[in-house]
């Protein structure tokens, strides 16, 4: 474990993944100084990571393992930050999500602070009343000459929360609240534009903002067929694959992400009268699913009024400024 810097105790090791526990108890027994040497300061670095890639970015649905495939990608902890790790996390996180709507299925991975905080921060029935943050959410002076940006925008939720407005965690009352939303209860704001793919080693999964037009001020279409060719990439994993040259066995979807900004969407503005194309809606109504919950439990309505018009000011406050940052 020269990459970084202790050897597993015999046990700590299943396979190719090493226990969380280990890598947690060998950084705490670190201590980073002016003099400690340029080799240890690397290790801690790549140690930290790989906590921070396995267990926290593309956990696994095991909960307490870590992939040592990802030390291969902080080698050179320096050149590692020119790799796009956040379309990497929504790759695995989008995987693991499809992989947990099966049946059967009792577990699941990925970045799923993420999953809570969108919750929040768009579906505004679901959203906590906030309490004070308990970090500082403004630019941190570090020295003379540095001064680091705002706390994340996830930091906002990192404060006390109450629960008398919203629900929390009765999931038949949560599917009848995302059953019965109004227009105004959701914040739809665009997020990235480009129809591309995102990769993750074995995994890549397709980014089709042209499937939600509306979210970026433009009519929506009918969308195309979905690519059978892009289908059939749920089949492909890592098991059975020691040795698979990934870069070269997805170039083609490599090259289409290297091509992102040349398929950024740009379609027909929203106008007065219609946010829509003519023959959508009837379109949609036949191949959607139109209630999160069954018809079993559609039958007694909780009859929860969510709202919460404060807290909707907030959200959106915070969603514009991280746009505009």
């Amino acid at each position: 474990m020269q990459y970084i810097g202790f050897a597993p105790e015999e046990g700590a090791l299943k396979g190719s993944r090493l226990q969380v526990k280990a890598i947690i108890e060998h950084i705490s027994h670190v201590h980073i100084t002016p003099d400690t040497p340029h080799l240890t300061v690397v290790q801690y670095a790549r140690a930290v990571a790989l906590l921070l890639l396995g267990g926290t970015m593309c956990p696994d649905s095991s909960g307490n393992l870590v992939s040592l495939l990802y030390l291969v990608k902080l080698e050179d902890i320096v050149a590692a930050r020119n790799y796009s790790w956040g379309s990497a996390v929504l790759a695995f996180l989008y995987r693991e999500l499809c992989n947990a709507s099966e049946k059967g299925k009792a577990a699941i991975g990925g970045a799923l602070q993420l999953v809570q905080i969108w919750a929040w921060s768009r579906i505004i029935p679901l959203c906590p009343g906030l309490g004070a943050p308990r970090v500082h959410m403004g630019p941190h002076q570090i020295d003379n000459n540095r001064v680091l940006p705002g706390a994340p925008y996830g930091a906002m939720w990192n404060c006390e929360h109450t629960f008398t407005r919203t629900v929390r965690t009765t999931v038949r009352v949560i599917r009848d609240i995302l059953d019965e939303m109004q227009y105004d209860q959701g914040i739809l704001t665009p997020s990235c534009g480009s129809i591309c793919p995102l990769i993750f080693y074995a995994i890549v999964e397709m980014h089709h903002p042209e499937q939600v037009l509306r979210q970026f001020g433009m009519m929506q279409n009918i969308p195309d067929q979905p690519d059978t060719r892009d289908m059939s990439l749920h089949k492909i994993t890592r098991s059975n694959r020691t040795g698979t040259d990934w870069v070269l066995q997805h170039i083609l979807y490599i090259t289409r992400w290297q091509r992102r900004y040349d398929t950024v969407i740009q379609r027909q503005p929203i106008s007065n009268r219609r946010n829509t194309d003519r023959g959508y809606w009837e379109w949609y109504n036949n191949i959607t699913r139109h209630f999160v919950s069954s018809s079993t439990d559609r039958r007694v309505k909780s009859r929860y009024q969510p709202g919460d018009a404060p807290m909707l000011q907030i959200v959106t406050q915070q969603t514009l400024k991280g746009i505009a940052n």
